[in-house]
């Protein structure tokens, strides 16, 4: 993008980027509304293209009838002024994911059920994309005008709001989102995200989402580019028209909190990272079940990329997939729980694993997802060998922070129990020179978000260390034999005092 661009000009330039990526476009500034409508709305108070809508679910779903086709026109387009503006969002957000159910007489008169499919997530050829220009929509108050909209089949998805290069990227947000969300609600019904730009800076957010959390999107295609904050990079990284299917279908959450559902979409890294793991899958039998190690610092929403990870594998990849979710820690199994479920990723009860014949129970069963810890891999008396548990090569282990526990006699027994799953670690530690252990366990780095970089995009607080020898002091003169008289009352055997004495000595 070029600097110092007046918000025409910047609209203009980003108009024609968004051809160049095999978008149609129009200038609404003179549209027509009524019976010779330009775009076919009555009203600038409708948001839906009809016309396009018609038109590409006709070509996605040639097989049903008009009926068919007007009933889900109908259930997409009603008006949800009702609804609280995020639950009329999470309403259509479902109907363009999964389809809208319809009812409607087959040829012989016979009542039948069907799904209109809103998108073709597969083809991006059999969708129609468009972006209009100064798209005037009227609330119950105020007429706005829209710098960018993009439509997909006629829906709004995208929503652009530009400054003037010179001007705050923040005024973007406080001056117009914030008062397009409350006077045009209608328009963010259908949204799927917003970007705001002044061409040097943009960033990206949801609905819900509050300054702090709009973010950069600074890599395309890869975690080897350069990070470049532009807006020609948000526009390449998540408007071309495969990357946008993909982000809008398999990238957003809506979680339940204590203030209400948020709406959630990838990070840049998240979306980059969790794909390379997919790809890891669809290659999985060249692997010999090590899928990679997925380091992303902490506080980079380490628990929402495998949500993230383990939804697009049954959406897209083709099996009878179950997914074992492996802590060693109970705060961390309940964490990792708690966020698949306030995600309504978890739909099955008592999927977590209470104690070992639970786990087993569940390992026999058929089930999405399974959460553990890997101590429930225990047997019940020393030197028992662990039986196998399933032969199935559709299951997925999730290890969360695998350097701390996969190396024992636990982790032998989990593949004992499962010799032909594949194994992935999600980690916020990243591997050390010489790690061979994790690499002979999981393999090498299938994504990488260091601490740098998160401190960069300012999703982590910087830490900063001082050197200080801090000053000591044994006040217990008795200290030595209070030790030496735990460990006697410990009944260590010959063994695991020798491990104590080589492990501690120093200490």
């Amino acid at each position: 993008m070029v600097n110092n661009l007046s918000e025409e000009a910047l609209e203009l330039d980003t108009i024609k980027h968004f051809e160049e990526l095999g978008y149609s476009s129009m200038d609404c500034y003179g549209e027509v509304f009524g019976d010779d409508a330009t775009l076919g709305r009555q009203t600038s108070s409708d948001v839906v293209l009809v016309p396009k809508l018609r038109q590409a679910l006709e070509i996605i779903n040639p097989k049903l009838p008009i009926e068919a086709i007007n009933s889900a026109i109908y259930e997409i387009t009603k008006d949800r002024h009702v609804l609280n503006p995020v639950l009329a969002n999470k309403e259509v957000y479902q109907l363009l994911r999964n389809g809208v159910k319809v009812c409607f007489k087959d040829n012989n008169g016979i009542d039948t059920e069907d799904v209109v499919k809103v998108i073709d997530w597969n083809i991006p050829e059999n969708n129609d994309f468009f972006i209009t220009r100064q798209f005037k929509i009227t609330g119950e108050m105020y007429k706005c005008r829209a710098d960018l909209v993009v439509f997909i089949n006629g829906l709004p998805l995208v929503f652009i709001e530009l400054k003037a290069s010179h001007k705050r990227l923040f005024n973007a947000y406080k001056d117009n989102i914030t008062h397009y969300l409350k006077e045009i609600p209608q328009v963010f019904w259908h949204n799927a995200f917003i970007i705001v730009s002044n061409g040097s800076k943009s960033k990206i957010g949801t609905i819900t989402s509050t300054w702090e959390h709009y973010t950069d999107w600074k890599k395309i295609n890869s975690e080897g580019e350069e990070g470049i904050i532009s807006l020609d990079t948000v526009i390449k990284g998540t408007c071309d028209r495969t990357k946008l299917l993909d982000l809008i279908e398999n990238f957003i959450l809506f979680k339940e909190a204590k203030g209400g559902t948020v709406k959630l979409i990838a990070k840049n890294h998240q979306f980059i990272g969790v794909n390379n793991a997919i790809e890891s899958v669809k290659d999985k039998d060249s692997k010999d079940g090590k899928l990679g190690v997925f380091w992303h610092t902490q506080g980079s929403g380490k628990s929402f990329s495998m949500v993230f990870f383990t939804q697009k594998v049954l959406r897209k990849i083709k099996g009878n997939w179950t997914f074992l979710i492996v802590t060693d820690r109970e705060d961390l199994d309940y964490q990792i729980y708690k966020n698949f479920v306030s995600v309504g990723a978890v739909t099955e009860e008592n999927v977590q694993a209470e104690n070992r014949s639970h786990l087993k129970q569940l390992l026999s069963e058929d089930h999405r997802n399974i959460f553990t810890m890997i101590q429930k891999f225990g047997t019940d008396e020393k030197g028992q060998e662990y039986e196998k548990l399933s032969d199935r090569d559709d299951i997925i282990v999730i290890t969360d922070e695998a350097h701390r526990s996969q190396y024992n006699i636990l982790a032998m027994n989990m593949r004992k129990a499962l010799p032909n799953a594949s194994f992935i670690a999600f980690t916020g530690t990243p591997l050390m020179r010489g790690d061979e252990k994790t690499k002979d366990v999981f393999g090498d780095y299938v994504s990488r978000y260091t601490f740098k970089q998160s401190i960069e995009d300012k999703a982590t607080v910087p830490l900063y260390y001082e050197c200080r020898t801090p000053d000591l002091q044994i006040i217990n003169d008795n200290l030595q034999e209070d030790i030496q008289k735990i460990i006697d009352e410990a009944d260590l055997d010959e063994q695991q005092e020798e491990k104590f004495a080589k492990e501690y000595v120093n200490m």
